[in-house]
């Protein structure tokens, strides 16, 4: 058997072992529901924001490596596309949020909103109509986005027709404005009108580089569990670590940053309003998970993205992206759950469930998309200029 054989045998055990895992936990999810279904709701949203994330950190990291290049990119392209063909599955799987909207979200509710004067003034924008309509309008964006430069891509490999990695740069650009307008649009949709009367103009912008950070660190995973077998294991280097790490440690300072003013611009605003956010978030049990977040999702990864002896090092560089993947979730729940539980964490066993059953199916399509064309760009421009060709 040869090296591809063996990456596609082990590919379709794993795809295999994910499907199960995933089919299981929404089985038990959907069981649960017909007991709790707040809950199931509650946990469903959660899982679902973060897996969605993903897909959009690779979308976004794959259209900025369009525009910017670099070496980096290489051996990421081809997880990068799959990460962003888990688009059609994904929208499959909102639509279950949407038989659940009155329990989620105030807005919703009708008795709710004759009886509170700041729904009222929202409801041009927050009802449940404009709502599925906004959100049919950023899956169509983002399939778009991934049918063309997964069909630019294909055409790349069987024809290396020199312009169309022109035309998959010229379609990055606007598609990198299309990107941040659909997050920021859907992060408030989707999370921030959990609590209506909250608002935060930075809001979206903490979503994207969290989706970033939780796709690099899935994809810096992938390249370390394929380094073992060729051509992976020719072209995995310590430089080339060296710059996973590098953007894995970009994208928890910006994260960090980001977290960081917007606290700042409302502690200093001390307006009525924005105050009882963090002043949840900031007290009794949910203080141990905002220590948590600073400690885990930013200082303990900032200091070992520092040093080369971690970044070079596929041990110890995949220790640090499975820790960011952790806390990226556990960040999508501080942001999320607080809304229903103000007195502290209350870890259902549901929101386990939901995540391991949507992230099972994820990865398993994920994983099929790996399946069938080469790992590896095989004309890529850059890395044909510079002597290294798949």
């Amino acid at each position: 058997m040869n090296s591809t054989e063996s990456i596609q045998t082990g590919l379709g055990r794993f795809q295999r072992g994910s499907l199960v895992v995933g089919l299981l936990g929404l089985t038990l999810c959907f069981a649960g529901a017909s007991h709790s279904p707040v809950q199931f709701f509650r946990s469903y949203l959660l899982a679902f924001v973060f897996w969605v994330g993903v897909a959009l950190g690779c979308i976004a990291i794959l259209m900025l490596h369009h525009m910017v290049g670099g070496r980096w990119g290489f051996l990421l392209r081809r997880l990068l596309e799959s990460g962003t063909r888990t688009f059609y599955l994904m929208a499959v799987l909102a639509l279950p949020l949407l038989f659940g909207l009155r329990l989620l979200y105030s807005w919703a509710d009708p008795e709710k909103v004759r009886l509170d004067p700041i729904l009222q003034y929202k409801q041009p924008y927050l009802n449940v109509p404009f709502f599925i309509l906004r959100t049919v309008i950023y899956f169509i964006a983002w399939i778009a986005l991934t049918y063309f430069l997964n069909k630019w891509s294909r055409e790349q490999d069987e024809t290396a027709n020199p312009h169309l990695a022109k035309r998959l740069q010229n379609l990055s650009g606007p598609g990198l404005v299309i990107y941040g307008l659909t997050v920021t649009f859907a992060s408030v949709d989707w999370v921030m009108s959990l609590e209506p009367r909250w608002f935060s103009t930075i809001y979206g912008m903490i979503f994207m580089v969290t989706q970033a950070l939780a796709a690099m660190s899935i994809v810096t995973i992938a390249v370390i569990l394929l380094s073992t077998q060729k051509p992976f294991s020719d072209l995995v280097s310590k430089r080339v670590l060296n710059d996973y790490g590098n953007l894995l440690l970009t994208f928890t300072m910006l994260w960090a940053y980001l977290s960081f003013s917007q606290y700042l611009i409302i502690w200093s605003g001390n307006l009525q309003d924005e105050i009882p956010w963090y002043a949840t978030r900031a007290s009794g049990g949910w203080a141990w998970v905002a220590i948590a977040l600073i400690v885990f999702h930013f200082a303990v990864p900032f200091l070992l993205l520092l040093s080369r002896f971690v970044t070079r090092r596929t041990q110890w560089l995949g220790a640090v992206a499975a820790i960011q993947i952790v806390m990226s979730a556990i960040d999508i729940f501080w942001l999320t759950v607080p809304a229903y539980e103000r007195s502290g964490p209350q870890f259902h066993w549901m929101d386990w469930a939901a995540i391991l059953g949507i992230g099972g199916v994820w990865i398993w399509r994920f994983t099929a998309g790996l399946k069938g064309r080469p790992l590896l760009p095989l004309h890529d421009l850059q890395m044909e200029a510079s002597g290294h060709h798949a």
